[in-house]
């Protein structure tokens, strides 16, 4: 049936109370008769409507603690029996089943239950069972039911209602079955993932997942590409959590750059001070620490001057004014931090095109998160890069130790090589990266890359050496040979860190204690593809 479908009955049971009543009272006002279930009906008596409860309807009481209250034939029948099918009319007729034509229900809140941290039992307890069951009715039976399970969707159906003088168009009824359908299969996501991790299953046999659509996108990475942005209900600080303050829409290349500084600026503690990065096509162009954020700004912006243009800036402290009169001096496509005072939006709102978010909060880099990647026929599944390299981690495997201050520089280049497309150098001087060279295919043009961007930055600073002297260098992944070490110690590096574990480790130590230089092994590597 694809013309529009007249509303007479209406059955609403809800754990979400927001505009039940409204909804409640523009239904009534138009002659549909409401069914409804325990608190629901209970909400909306108390609005002064008449409710019909839905054990009067299937002729038993709720039980069992409510978990049996709407599986039933007088329940599902309404919902299912197709209006135009001679014998699903005979049965409705024999047995007394009403028709239902519009089903409001939304689940009971097992998402927000495992957020809180609720121990397994009450898990368990609040997974819904009648209501996906009931909106999996409504859904296939599209033809005839209208199945609402957003409050958002309350609106646009009294629109629907009030555009078709009571009834609803086909298009209509199709568009909220794809949305119901969307809804019950992130929610059976939801339990699936939590028992997966609740009995840590590393490899379930089968894995889904899920998400809300946050907004569509101009385009995604190109122009000819469509995009749309999802969040998974984490509620984890970032930019898909962010409030945005002032500022056009966000692109999909924005989105993919915030959320890489980011998680980069969260390795620094904010009780250890200020820290900012600065990131362009999701690799850091300079990553510093400071006395004050003005100061770290300024530090990391020396990195590369050239390459933070039109960058996003990440902070690990709320901004401020000093910081905000720093920035707006050169431009900038997104600054996020946990907040940002009076002072520095005003500062801010003179550019209408730079978009400040800010989150409340840093994202937990030690957290047991996972990583999804689409590849060809199938998705690459593993956990997020969460691992910590502390100073007792550290294994000294050459003739000279690091003195403390190249111990602070390499743990600060470890850090940052961590958010650095491979292969990755980094070089670090008093707590500032100098030098990032990303993504190469050679170890080595890494470095080459890296110590040639500090060059062209001295001779723009007016300084009299590169800032790679007496630096700090950091290499994501082992030295196969001593070439990539040579090129950093060229550089002027004088202390390396670094995973270890080629087959060629001792001759890259050799090659260290020969030029003279410090080097510590993590043990540890951090690919970034």
């Amino acid at each position: 049936m694809t013309h529009p479908v007249p509303l007479r009955r209406a059955l609403l049971s809800v754990s979400d109370k927001t505009g039940l009543v409204a909804l409640g009272q523009a239904l009534a006002a138009r002659g549909v008769e409401l069914l409804s279930t325990g608190g629901t009906a209970k909400a909306l008596r108390e609005a002064g409507l008449t409710v019909r409860d839905v054990a009067e309807v299937t002729g038993f009481p709720e039980m069992m603690d409510g978990r049996v209250k709407t599986l039933h034939p007088m329940v599902h029948g309404g919902l299912l029996a197709l209006r135009d099918n001679d014998d699903h009319v005979a049965a409705m007729t024999e047995h007394g089943i009403e028709a239902i034509d519009l089903l409001v229900v939304n689940l009971y809140p097992f998402e927000e239950t495992v957020a809180k941290g609720a121990d397994y039992d009450t898990c368990i307890e609040n997974i819904d069972i009648g209501g996906p069951a009931m909106i999996r009715a409504a859904a296939k039976n599209h033809a005839f039911v209208n199945v609402v399970v957003d409050t958002e969707d309350y609106t646009a159906l009294l629109d629907e209602l009030q555009a078709n003088d009571g009834a609803t168009t086909y298009g209509f009824r199709q568009r909220l079955a794809q949305t119901a359908y969307a809804r019950t299969a992130a929610y059976d996501s939801a339990v699936s993932t939590w028992m997966a991790g609740a009995l840590e299953m590393a490899a379930p046999r089968r894995a889904t997942f899920a998400g809300t659509l946050a907004q569509t996108l101009r385009y995604g990475e190109n122009p000819h590409q469509s995009a749309a942005f999802y969040t998974d209900g984490s509620g984890r600080p970032g930019v898909a959590t962010a409030k945005q303050w002032q500022g056009k829409e966000l692109s999909y290349n924005n989105i993919n750059d915030t959320d890489a500084a980011f998680e980069l600026v969260a390795e620094f503690d904010p009780a250890d001070g200020p820290a900012c990065a600065i990131i362009k096509h999701a690799n850091p162009s300079g990553v510093a620490r400071g006395a004050t954020l003005v100061e770290a700004y300024g530090q990391a912006l020396a990195c590369d001057k050239t390459s933070a243009f039109g960058g996003i800036i990440a902070l690990n402290q709320p901004l401020d004014a000093a910081t905000a009169e720093e920035i707006v001096k050169i431009f900038t496509e997104v600054v996020i931090a946990p907040g940002a005072d009076d002072a520095a939006r005003d500062i801010f709102a003179a550019k209408k095109n730079l978009r400040l978010l800010t989150t409340d909060g840093l994202p937990d880099v030690h957290a047991a998160l996972q990583t999804v990647r689409q590849v060809s026929g199938g998705l690459l599944v593993q956990d997020k890069d969460n691992g910590f390299i502390g100073l007792d981690d550290l294994k000294v495997v050459t003739k000279r130790a690091p003195t403390p201050q190249e111990m602070q520089d390499l743990l600060f280049a470890w850090k940052v090589a961590k958010h650095v497309k491979s292969n990755a150098i980094v070089y670090v001087k008093d707590g500032a990266t100098v030098g990032v060279g990303a993504g190469q295919m050679s170890r080595v043009d890494s470095a080459l890359i890296a110590a040639k961007k500090a060059e062209r930055m001295a001779a723009e600073l007016g300084l009299p050496e590169p800032l790679t002297i007496g630096s700090a260098v950091a290499s994501d992944a082992f030295f196969p040979f001593a070439d990539g070490l040579l090129e950093a110690a060229a550089a002027g590096a004088t202390s390396v860190i670094q995973p270890g574990g080629s087959m060629r480790d001792d001759e890259v130590i050799a090659a260290a204690d020969e030029a003279g230089l410090a080097m510590v092994l993590t043990g540890m590597r951090h690919f970034r593809h």
